[in-house]
């Protein structure tokens, strides 16, 4: 299944189905489907899609956790044509509006009782509903105006497949299939548009690096609407012939158990995952022998965590990588039969197709082993942001360079280590999080006059916010009532761990804030060396 073969996710379901026929493909509570059994759903949702008058090219959304109707929902997306929009499950409404808003989503895929939240009570309590034409409720109870899944699937003995055939016939594989929002340095997120052909080419060479198989089995934790959950995850099962297991709380028992029950052989996630398993005192008592493939990355991973994850996991492939979501996902990789400590130091080399360089800051590249910054080009890079052509042309320069706004090296042998972010984003347990987006969410309490965040280590999440506040003319704001606030207002990765309010922040000589002094000042507060 070369890159010849496959140039759009269409291809890409029918021919998992002819070469993986009655494999399993999908399990997911009572759901156990083959390739052939998966294939029939996904089309018959495309039929359903296009009796509902959704056109090629159109935006749907998607805002709900790893279940199946996920996965069927968004591969019937892809097989008419249309561009899925992955909605963040963290969102609250009004940062779900802005995307939908901003893609312009007619209809959404959504649920209405995943961790005791009702996603559309959370568009409604923001009036974020405007521009939607439909709702349609995945699992949950469907409210009145909302359409029932199964409701939506009844549609489908409306349209033949010989209509179906030819819209999924017409996708090509210079067409979008996803636009990935990505929040970024102007406080808003941006939409990355992503091609069929870049996706389907890239993440199959991601699965053979990576060494995925068919019989594999896969517990997909990372989140479907996240670039590795959706590309990483169900594409690659597709194309390699592995088994879809959706997970989609990450609790470490519930995980040690499925691995046990399921069979797992595959499981990806950032290291803080592998950490837990291996600390865990009943590590003993759990079946772990099934386990294969592990893929991570994202963070500082000490060598002898990859000489345990192979020695008491069993674990036979550990591959760490580094990818942006303009960039598809992907641009290094290790490889599995690097040495431990290349894998737990570097985020590996440049992809096939894919060229890599660090350069300073007239773009001139740096000596191996200085730092500057990363850039990437080659086939993955985004078609651009979404009606964005300013921000397109900061981060892709002319000569097709995607600038990444980290600082690495890089070694001898191409493999690259970050070591800072140009950029002040931060990553909070596996998420990005950028404190100008947090900065502006924050500056809507009418308790804040000016706020800066910046990300401080913390032993479980990687880092966390902590945010320095300005109060308002006469306010007294309470800090930990501040961050109760935030918690309402905005993803819970985005919320500050902490505030403190202080009576001005350190600018320079052109007025912009001084965040490393504010980093340096987080860190002694904190008692941080």
């Amino acid at each position: 299944m070369g890159e010849a073969e496959i140039r759009t996710i269409p291809n890409l379901i029918d021919q998992a189905a002819s070469k993986y026929g009655s494999d399993q493909a999908l399990v997911d509570g009572d759901i156990d489907w083959s390739f052939e059994d998966l294939r029939q759903q996904i089309h018959e949702m495309g039929c359903a899609l296009l009796a509902s008058g959704i056109g090629h090219g159109e935006r749907v959304g998607i805002w709900a956790p790893n279940i199946w109707e996920w996965v069927v929902a968004a591969l019937g997306i892809h097989d008419i044509g249309a561009v899925l929009v992955p909605i963040n499950t963290r969102f609250k409404g009004r940062e779900a509006g802005y995307v939908l808003t901003r893609a312009n989503v007619k209809r959404l895929f959504t649920v209405t009782d995943f961790l005791d939240t009702n996603y559309v009570t959370l568009l409604e309590e923001a009036d974020a509903k405007e521009g939607l034409e439909e709702i349609i409720i995945l699992r949950g109870e469907a409210p009145e105006g909302t359409t029932s899944f199964s409701d939506l699937l009844n549609r489908s003995k409306e349209v033949n497949e010989i209509e179906r055939r030819a819209r999924s016939e017409n996708v090509s594989g210079d067409d979008l299939c996803h636009i990935m929002f990505t929040s970024g340095t102007t406080g808003s997120p941006k939409g990355a548009m992503l091609t069929h052909k870049a996706i389907t080419r890239g993440y199959n060479d991601w699965a053979d690096i990576v060494g995925l198989n068919k019989g594999d089995r896969y517990l997909i934790v990372n989140p479907f609407f996240h670039a590795f959950g959706l590309n990483a995850g169900i594409l690659a099962c597709l194309m390699k012939g592995a088994c879809i297991l959706p997970h989609p709380v990450f609790d470490v028992a519930e995980v040690m158990q499925r691995v046990a029950i399921d069979r797992i052989s595959m499981l990806p996630g950032p290291p803080a995952i592998y950490q837990t398993i291996l600390n865990h005192p009943d590590l003993e008592n759990f079946d772990m022998s099934t386990l294969r493939l592990a893929v991570t990355g994202a963070a500082v991973i000490p060598v002898e965590m990859i000489l345990q994850m192979r020695e008491k996991l069993g674990f036979e492939n550990i591959v760490t990588g580094y990818g942006l979501t303009e960039g598809s996902g992907l641009a290094t990789m290790c490889r599995h039969d690097d040495a431990p400590s290349t894998i737990a130091n570097t985020s590996g080399r440049a992809m096939p197709g894919m060229e890599v360089k660090v350069v300073d800051d007239n773009n001139k590249e740096v000596d191996r082993g200085d730092p500057g910054e990363i850039i990437v080009r080659g086939y993955n890079i985004m078609e651009g942001y979404l009606d964005d052509s300013e921000q397109t042309a900061i981060a892709i320069d002319s000569s097709g360079w995607l600038h990444t706004g980290d600082i690495g090296t890089m070694d001898q042998e191409g493999n690259i280590a970050i070591t800072d972010r140009k950029k002040d984003m931060f990553i909070n347990g596996g998420f990005n999080v950028y404190p100008a987006e947090v900065e502006s969410l924050m500056l809507r309490n009418p308790d804040i006059a000016q706020v800066s965040v910046v990300g401080v280590p913390d032993v479980r999440m990687g880092e966390v916010g902590y945010s320095f506040v300005v109060p308002a003319v006469g306010k007294k704001p309470d800090p930990a009532e501040l961050i109760r606030w935030c918690r309402s207002e905005m993803a819970n990765y985005k919320c500050p761990r902490h505030v403190e309010l202080v009576e001005a922040l350190p600018l320079n000589a052109s007025g912009k804030v001084l965040k490393y002094e504010l980093r340096e000042q987080a860190r002694k507060t904190l008692g941080i060396s």
